[in-house]
Formats: C-alpha cells, sequence, structure tokens
C-alpha cells in the first residue's frame, strides 16, 4: 500500500452554520461549507478536480452548483471507516489522479445518510470475504454482520450496543460513571469557548449524574447532539503547500480496519476496531503517542473516547477512567488537550468530521479563544466505534 498519506496536505477548511433543528436545506449547508474551504485553500472552484463524501447532499447537486467537473474519489482506502473519504482523498493526490480533493460532510438532525454502497467498510455485503471459521474460536465477522442479533436480542441501539462495552469495561477495571462525567464536563467547558457549539451553558458533574437514563449505564449527557450542519476539508496534493495562503497541515499517517468481529464477537471485548486503526497508524509512522500535543477523539458516547485512549497508547488498557478524572489532564491547558472544540457531546454530531476540523484548526492556530496556548505541532483525529474505526495523525 505504501505511504501515500504522506503525498497529501489539508489545504482548506470550512464550516456551515450549526443548530438544531434549523430547516436549512442540507444542500445550502453543504454549499457554505464547500466554498468557504475552497476559499480556504486559496484555490477557485474550477482548481477542484476530485470529490469525495459522505454526506446528505449528492456530489452532482454541490458540482453542479458550482458549476464543476470533478470525478468521484470517496473509494481508494476503505478501511477508514467514516474518515474514508478522507483517507481515499490522500490516496487520489498521491497517485496523482487529482490535485485538489473536496471533501464535505453534512448532516441533518438524525445524523445524515451515508453512502454504503461507496464502500465495503459500511456495506457488509461488500465487505471481502471472513476468514475461515476455526473450530473453537469465535467466528470472525464482517462489520455489521451481527446487528441482527442483537436485534433479535431487542438491542436496537448503538447506544445499547456500546452500553454493553462500557459495562464489561466497569467490570473489568472499575472504571466508575462519574469519570465518564468528568470527559462529559470537561468537553462542555470547551464548548463554551467555541460560537458554533450547540451547547455552551456550563455543567457541572451533579448536571451530569442527574440527567435522564438512556441506556445503563449512559445518561442523556453520555450521548452526542444532533445538529444540522456541514464541514468541508480540501485534500491537495504536497507540492501545492508552498502555494497554500495557510499553513498546510500535512498528513502523516493514518489508518484503518474492517474490524473483524463485528459489535461483539472479539475474543479481546469490550476492545474495539480502533485497537487494529490504531496499530495500523503508528506502524506508519515514527511518531509515537508521547509526541502528540492534542487529541480530537470520536465521542459518539463518553465510552468510545475512553476505548480510543487506551488503543492509541495515551494510557494502559483500563486506565482511561483515570486518565480523565478531574479533567486536568485533559484541560486545554493539560499534558493531553482532549476535543478542545466541545466534542459531539456538547458542539454536535458531524461523524468525525468536526474532529478533524478542528485538529487541523489548532495546528494551525486558528481556533480562537480555545487556541492552545502552546501551538500543538502534532494531532490526531480518530472516528468510529464498534466494528468500524478509522484515525489521522497530522502535522503543521
Amino acid at each position: 500500500m505504501g505511504h501515500f498519506e504522506k503525498d497529501a496536505i489539508i489545504s482548506g477548511l470550512g464550516i456551515s452554520r450549526i443548530g438544531r433543528r434549523t430547516g436549512i436545506p442540507s444542500l445550502d449547508l453543504t454549499l457554505e461549507s464547500v466554498r468557504a474551504a475552497i476559499e480556504d485553500a486559496g484555490l477557485t472552484a474550477s482548481d477542484i478536480d476530485g470529490v469525495a463524501t459522505f454526506g446528505d447532499t449528492p456530489p452532482t447537486e454541490v458540482l453542479d452548483a458550482l458549476g464543476i467537473r470533478a470525478q468521484d474519489r470517496t473509494t481508494g482506502f476503505d478501511t477508514g471507516g467514516v474518515l474514508i473519504p478522507v483517507m481515499s482523498a490522500c490516496r487520489a493526490v498521491s497517485e496523482r489522479r487529482s490535485r485538489h480533493v473536496l471533501v464535505y460532510r453534512t448532516v441533518a438532525m438524525l445524523g445524515g445518510s451515508m453512502n454504503q454502497e461507496a464502500s465495503p467498510m459500511l456495506n457488509p455485503l461488500a465487505s471481502p470475504p471472513v476468514e475461515p471459521h476455526v473450530p473453537g474460536t469465535r467466528r470472525k465477522l464482517k462489520p455489521f454482520e451481527d446487528i441482527d442479533e442483537l436485534v433479535a436480542a431487542h438491542s436496537y441501539s448503538a447506544a445499547n450496543w456500546l452500553a454493553m462495552h462500557c459495562r464489561r469495561h466497569m467490570e473489568l477495571y472499575g472504571t466508575t460513571k462519574e469519570q465518564l462525567g468528568w470527559l462529559a464536563v470537561n468537553s462542555r467547558r470547551n464548548a463554551g469557548l467555541n460560537p458554533r457549539a450547540a451547547y455552551r451553558e456550563p455543567m457541572t458533574m451533579e448536571d451530569y449524574l442527574s440527567a435522564r437514563p438512556v441506556s445503563t449505564p449512559f445518561g442523556l449527557f453520555d450521548c452526542d447532539v444532533p445538529i444540522d450542519g456541514s464541514i468541508a476539508l480540501v485534500v491537495s496534493h504536497a507540492d501545492y503547500a508552498a502555494d497554500s495562503p495557510k499553513p498546510a497541515v500535512a498528513v502523516q499517517a493514518i489508518g484503518g480496519t474492517y474490524g473483524s468481529g463485528g459489535w461483539f464477537h472479539r475474543d479481546d471485548f469490550p476492545k474495539m476496531a480502533s485497537v487494529e486503526a490504531a496499530a495500523e497508524m503508528w506502524s506508519r509512522t515514527d511518531l509515537t503517542a508521547s509526541d502528540v500535543d492534542v487529541a480530537e477523539l470520536y465521542d459518539g458516547f463518553t465510552f468510545l473516547t475512553f476505548a480510543w485512549l487506551e488503543a492509541l497508547g495515551f494510557c494502559a488498557d483500563g486506565e482511561a477512567g483515570p486518565f480523565v478524572e478531574g479533567a486536568t489532564r485533559i484541560a486545554l491547558d493539560g499534558s493531553l488537550p482532549l476535543n478542545t472544540y466541545g466534542g459531539q457531546l456538547s458542539a454536535g454530531r458531524m461523524h468525525g468530521y468536526w474532529l478533524l476540523h478542528e485538529a487541523c484548526l489548532q495546528l494551525r492556530g486558528e481556533a480562537g479563544e480555545r487556541q492552545l496556548a502552546r501551538r500543538p505541532e502534532v494531532a490526531v483525529a480518530a472516528a468510529g466505534g464498534g466494528p468500524i474505526a478509522g484515525c489521522m495523525l497530522l502535522t503543521c
């Protein structure tokens, strides 16, 4: 596969208005973000020769509105979960199939749609064959293959599925509800400095603990916030860095996985696909976890961030709870600032794309009131949970 991502930079960033139940058409939100990203990259629409998306808005509508033609680059690296379009764009520019790829993600309250046919990661029927079952071992499953089993057990929501992971982690390591709460409290504190965040009012531990239950041990504030919005990036070939008007964010390494074992058929349960994704990413760079200055980690549910902290090696297995306890290490002035814009728990659910956007802003020194006092040089952005996961190591 080669280290093709090292030929790519993120040259442009764009974000639309963000809100809840805005009623704004998805196309309008998408055009706000993509036009901003193209301008931020110092380009015009005619410079865009590739497009990649999991967005609500079909690429044809976006390209027609921009008055351009561009090839679909959504596939090419098909094991990165929701970050597949970004990683595929990196491959497209590395292989010189495109020079500037526009990538966007648009959501509308319920989370937006994903084009499952675009990638074997999100389409179980298109996934590579599973490994043969060895008697006496658990059968390895493709992503989502075991959802029928979960539904048959009246487990209908990802909240239920991830709650099982979290409860097992609690049983094994003594992780507490309050430790989950410190992540939520820290995220809300950071969101207070983000004018686009959905929820900015301060939240106390008492507020967190008294929130209505969703699926034990998760309460309302363990779950991400549905929003309307769009985020766009321009992925360019690294040879454009000298001409980019903004600091170019270099892609140092990527990692992704098919997540053999599905949601719960893993011998190492409650671990998830994030373990394999992180291992692949670190195998593609000389940098280590100790080099990371800021982490933007998926928080569709609080426990997913715990899983990523352990998978990426910021702490040992079972130690994510103590790592975030008190929210000092993960604060903006801590040793590992975490989800600096408020995360999906308070800013809003963008399926990992706001995490990536924020990582780039921090590296460029453009995060406003929440900008870290010491501008970071290395950032990690990670998205996904259960049987899908992808992560990216970025530098500037």
